[in-house]
């Protein structure tokens, strides 16, 4: 694919990957299952609403006039004919979306796999930089050698099952309230004197 001017290289790449995987998803549809999604697309558009509504409406005018026209009536009141056409109207447009959302949902959950694959990817690729980096630290001579516990846990590769245990341990957990500055520098305020009374004891003791 031939960059487009003003759009870096890697980003054109990109935008050919998502078009690859697009066009693999779209063969993969069947002949009936274009049929209906291209249904559903029609009836969800409002102009199959206009229609409908203005159907019923002249149904329900016309049968209802009958009795002062004369004219034959089609479907007497309460419009029992009326009723079925639209329960099976309805029925037919259930059954179509439901269809279409079947196969969205399917791909959803593809996209969501490749999602959750590239993630986890991702994180160990991080995960090795890290580890040489701090490697690199240890080894030059002119960078001071420093324990970083933030960086040593980041060397580690998470857990996936792990993490999600913990991120329902926590949702699960009842609501704590989070300590503020304020309360914290309370309570330190609160044993400073006890702390200067103990020093000070300490002195005259001695």
């Amino acid at each position: 694919m031939a960059s487009t001017p003003g759009v870096p290289n890697h980003v054109s790449e990109n935008i050919e990957t998502i078009a690859q995987l697009n066009a693999a998803s779209a063969s993969r549809i069947s002949r009936h299952q274009r049929a209906i999604e291209a249904l559903t697309g029609q009836l969800g558009r409002p102009r199959a609403l206009y229609m409908l509504v203005g159907a019923a409406a002249v149904w329900v005018i016309y049968n209802a006039a009958t009795r002062w026209t004369g004219w034959p009536a089609v479907d007497h009141p309460p419009f029992y004919g009326l009723q079925g056409v639209l329960t099976a109207y309805a029925a037919v447009v259930a059954t179509t979306v439901l269809t279409a959302q079947n196969r969205l949902n399917h791909e959803a959950d593809r996209r969501a796999h490749l999602d959750l694959q590239l993630s986890l990817i991702a994180e160990q690729k991080a995960t090795k930089i890290i580890s040489l980096l701090e490697e690199l630290r240890r080894d030059l001579p002119n960078v001071r050698d420093r324990k970083d516990a933030v960086a040593e846990a980041m060397q580690q590769r998470a857990n996936p099952a792990e993490v999600l245990s913990a991120f329902e341990t926590t949702i699960g957990s009842p609501h704590v309230e989070p300590t503020t500055a304020d309360e914290t520098s309370g309570a330190t305020s609160n044993r400073s004197p006890s702390t200067s009374g103990l020093g000070a004891t300490g002195d005259g003791s001695k």
